[in-house]
């Protein structure tokens, strides 16, 4: 007998027609000889007909009564469900968040969840019951109803799988799978057999709808395996594992997010703690920081860009002054007119050259990049909002995505782990499992690594223009050299600062390929040959606020200036002095020791 946890989104019970349709689908697996939990969002467009009565009466309620009031969608729900379960002969219960024991921190909107109690459930689940849960919500210490924020009833679904240790997760909703990128823009979009936790975190913070980031967390801390079905057919799905499609491919997909907003703050003091200082605001006001891109010092100074969601560019303009005023700065910008487009892949950590094809892609249709940030398996371009979705269908044109990969004999022979990082997925899961009923989303933290092989480069006031990107890393191909980390950020004058890094080995050779490249553009170099980068790894890093801080603190309390920053939703790299790299390193470690495997 399996236990199934489905998931049932909003255009899945969006009328009774419908709620009777997957109350089918859960009855199809009890008659197989499984047990079944059902997680309901609220119907259709009930949320937000609930907000814009909340609206029609105060400019800001309540945020404590809005999740009062929201959570009741999903209530309405789970009562329907029970009641066309009963009617189609079969027991059912419903639950609230609260009834199930879901317990959560007090951030409305945003809850976290701390824990959650099994015992009513699996009790229901012994007498022959299916149980509905209600999607999106729980209860804190001192009974509040809370909600979850965006994609809540995903991270309740994968919550309950992980703690009643399920055999699977199915994630019904209106589209058969997860697919290369969104097909309702990109219309020769493929459906994916099969993804790895480690693609679907970085897309699904990136952008992509299917699943929410949250609920991916969960998956790969608990070994939860998911699979994205439509609710309106028996199409096969997507798998989301440990194990990727093709390992072989360098991208797996692309992702576009709208709803970015760039900060930007001008001339900020290049000393220790200067970074700390911006994002320990922003981690205070709760705002999630993507996109990190600082480069390196000119003349005691330097820019700090970084992306956040539009839904917090009011609160964040008001962080902004507030910081602009303590560091000193010499100014910032903010601009809402903007979107960020990404390329993921576990197989970019062995292809070369990834990146330098995603700028051509976007050179070709004289898109101009005004912020990078990169990671070992994403790289992020920021470009206008207006030539977003032009951009999202070069990038996927270029890399083929519409083709099937082709499988080499070596992966099709892998085995379930499917990869080198199989063994320690393996050991996370494991690690989890004494704790997996409480500190459920704590910051979990893989590692902190010290590369002390990095050269670090920096072409200074380069002039922004579509197509300058591919023009300086054609040049530096051409050179045969290997680019590590690469960060963008345009400044003041509309001037764009590249900054990259290499192995050390290759310094000599790059010195000559930048001094070209300062004498064709008219830019500066900056360089640092004896540079280390410092790397904290983890599981929804971006999410949890307070880890760039942390990272920011730790290294400034030791006195070690940061020259370069990039952040993505696994990994936050920085560029440091090699002399301190491994002071930098052993401190991090301690900082982080209690989150550590």
């Amino acid at each position: 007998m399996a236990l199934i946890v489905q998931k049932f989104g909003g255009t899945s019970v969006a009328d009774t027609t419908k709620i009777l349709s997957a109350a089918r689908k859960a009855i199809r697996e009890t008659r197989a000889g499984n047990q079944v939990v059902m997680v309901v969002s609220a119907m259709g467009k009930q949320t937000d007909r609930l907000v814009e009565l909340a609206n029609e009466i105060s400019d800001r309620p309540d945020a404590r009564e809005m999740d009062m009031l929201l959570s009741t969608g999903e209530q309405v729900t789970i009562a329907l469900m029970a009641i066309a379960l009963e009617s189609l002969g079969h027991k059912a219960v419903s639950f609230t968040g609260a009834q199930i024991g879901i317990r959560t921190d007090a951030t409305y909107s945003k809850a976290r969840i701390r824990s959650i109690s099994t015992d009513r459930m699996k009790k229901a689940l012994d007498d022959g019951k299916i149980v509905i849960a209600a999607g999106f919500q729980g209860i804190d210490d001192d009974f509040n109803i809370t909600t979850l924020g965006r994609g809540g009833s995903d991270t309740t679904a994968v919550a309950l799988a992980a703690a009643l240790n399920a055999d699977y997760c199915d994630i019904y909703t209106d589209v058969d799978g997860v697919y290369t990128t969104d097909p309702r823009v990109v219309p020769d979009a493929r459906r994916v057999d099969r993804i790895s936790y480690d693609e679907m975190l970085e897309l699904a913070s990136l952008g992509a709808g299917v699943m929410h980031s949250r609920s991916i967390e969960f998956a790969k801390k608990f070994g939860v395996l998911v699979h994205v079905r439509s609710s309106f057919s028996d199409a096969p799905g997507t798998v989301i594992g440990p194990k990727a499609e093709c390992e072989d491919a360098p991208v797996c997909g692309v992702a576009l997010a709208k709803n970015e907003t760039r900060v930007a703050v001008l001339g900020v003091p290049d000393e220790p703690g200067a970074a700390m200082k911006i994002f320990s605001k922003f981690a205070d006001a709760k705002i999630p920081t993507d996109m990190i891109a600082q480069n390196s010092s000119s003349k005691g100074k330097t820019d700090v860009s970084f992306t956040i969601q539009s839904e917090d560019a009011a609160k964040a303009r008001e962080v902004v002054v507030d910081v602009f005023n303590e560091i000193n700065a010499a100014g910032f910008e903010i601009d809402e007119n903007v979107a960020k487009v990404s390329i993921v892949g576990l197989g970019m950590t062995r292809r070369p050259g990834v990146a330098q094809k995603m700028f051509h892609a976007l050179a070709e249709r004289n898109i101009n990049i005004e912020m990078i940030a990169t990671s070992d398996i994403k790289v992020s371009a920021l470009v206008n909002r207006d030539e977003a979705v032009d951009a999202l269908r070069a990038l996927h044109a270029a890399f083929e995505l519409d083709k099937a990969p082709v499988v080499s004999d070596a992966a099709a022979n892998a085995d379930e782990t499917g990869s080198a990082s199989g063994e320690e997925f393996a050991k996370l899961a494991s690690a989890q499992w004494i704790s997996r009923l409480t500190g459920m989303e704590d910051l979990l933290v893989e590692g902190v690594d010290l590369d002390e092989n990095q050269a670090r480069f920096t072409l200074c006031d380069l002039p922004d223009r579509p197509g300058l990107v591919a023009e300086v890393f054609d040049r530096v191909a051409e050179g045969r050299v290997v680019v590590d980390m690469i960060v963008q950020s345009v400044g003041r004058d509309n001037l764009a600062n590249v900054t990259f890094t290499v192995a050390r080995e290759e310094a000599e050779a790059v010195a000559k390929i930048t001094e070209e490249l300062a004498g064709v553009y008219g830019c500066r170099v900056e360089s640092h040959v004896a540079a280390a980068k410092l790397t904290v790894r983890g599981t929804g890093l971006r999410s949890h606020t307070g880890l760039a801080y942390r990272m920011f603190k730790t290294l400034a309390d030791d006195g070690v200036n940061v020259d370069v920053i990039s952040m993505s939703e696994r990994s936050v790299g920085v560029v440091v002095d090699a002399a301190v790299g491994q002071r930098g390193r052993d401190e991090l470690a301690k900082e982080f020791a209690e989150e550590t495997l």
